[in-house]
């Protein structure tokens, strides 16, 4: 692996959209860290700057099991302050994965906008 540049990985280890990014990041040799939200959640602090920088909507995974469970009534009237009790509740609820790159957060998996932020070959 190459140095680490300041890669965290944040998700599910199931997750077969986790699995391909992780793969992506090996194959490419680049070091990260993988933050699993099921056995350590997620820190309020952290969902709470993603949502500054990003907005509560990419965040909330609205196709997952997870969100379609949920009682209509934490499904409907939306917030920043409500989605982020729900992702703090229920960390399954985030899109995934979310990377973190220094101070870049890029939030699902696309392997040409992983090779231009890495600037490895599109092509791989």
């Amino acid at each position: 692996m190459a140095k680490p540049e300041g890669v965290t990985i944040y998700g599910i280890p199931n997750c077969d959209t986790m699995k391909k990014a992780r793969s992506w990041l090996d194959t490419h040799r680049i070091a990260h860290q993988f933050h699993d939200y099921k056995k350590s959640g997620i820190d309020p602090a952290v969902l709470t700057g993603w949502v500054k920088q990003l907005g509560w909507e990419p965040l909330v995974n609205r196709a997952g099991t997870t969100f379609r469970k949920l009682p209509d009534v934490d499904k409907s009237g939306l917030t920043a302050d409500k989605a982020i009790a729900l992702m703090l509740a229920q960390p399954s609820l985030i899109k995934r994965p979310v990377l973190a790159r220094n101070r870049q957060i890029l939030v699902g998996f696309k392997p040409e906008i992983y090779a231009r932020i890495f600037d490895k070959p599109v092509q791989d």
